[in-house]
């Protein structure tokens, strides 16, 4: 299993420095991202799954630069947004799951598709509108499209933001089955504390990392002093 590997790799844009230069290698079954609002946890997951370019450094899977090369990113790396409606594009569910197949050259991109959603026990979606779908089911979707193309690594923003107890439930189960590596990030603290690792980003820069346990207690001590506003956890 190829590792992630992140050179100095930082971003910004117009003089604001959102990532400081990181050097990370990312090699462990479950990784946990967390930090505050505006810490860029998203732009990090951004740039380990190869959607935007670093203006610094390098963020290379297995060897290869996710950005520059995106027929490997679609190989080596799949992501699932917080908001499905930011993910799908097309208005049936057999195309979405098709599209990505597609974008790797399979000529057999329809059967797998079709074999995809039958192994989520969701045959029966192919010519289903999207616009029909939950919000949860539209998570369980973008799932279905992005495990169809068997990424190594699978990088999670926020997923069970906004989803019922019975589908986070559900939708945590189908991860922990996973045979992907996973990075999540996520500010429910108590979905991380089996993890292997957890990073915790600050002001664009690591604060720890290492033992979810240890990251995890750190990081809810730190947060102790922010007052009852919990949305400063999110994001």
């Amino acid at each position: 299993m190829s590792e992630i590997r992140l050179d100095g790799a930082g971003y910004g844009v117009a003089e604001r420095e959102i990532l400081r230069p990181l050097t990370l290698s990312l090699r462990e079954r479950r990784i946990g991202i967390v930090g505050r609002n505006g810490s860029g946890k998203s732009t990090l997951a951004r740039l380990l799954a190869g959607l935007i370019a670093p203006t610094q450094g390098a963020v290379k899977v297995g060897g290869d630069d996710i950005y520059a090369d995106r027929k490997a990113a679609l190989a080596r790396v799949g992501i699932l947004f917080q908001n499905p409606d930011h993910q799908i594009i097309f208005p049936t569910c057999g195309e979405e799951v098709t599209f990505g197949l597609a974008q790797q050259g399979r000529r057999d991109a329809e059967a797998a598709a079709r074999a995809a959603l039958k192994s989520f026990g969701k045959a029966h979606w192919w010519d289903r509108p999207v616009g029909s779908l939950s919000g949860g089911q539209r998570h369980l979707l973008c799932l279905v499209a992005v495990l169809a193309m068997a990424p190594e690594w699978l990088i999670l923003d926020e997923p069970f933001a906004g989803l019922d107890i019975p589908t986070t439930r559900a939708l945590h189960g189908r991860l922990a089955k996973l045979e992907q590596r996973v990075v999540m990030i996520s500010h429910d603290l108590a979905a991380l504390e089996g993890f292997d690792r957890v990073i915790w980003i600050e002001g664009g820069a690591v604060a720890a990392d290492g033992p979810a346990g240890e990251v995890l207690a750190a990081f809810r001590a730190a947060m102790e002093g922010v007052g009852d506003d919990h949305t400063d956890l999110a994001g």
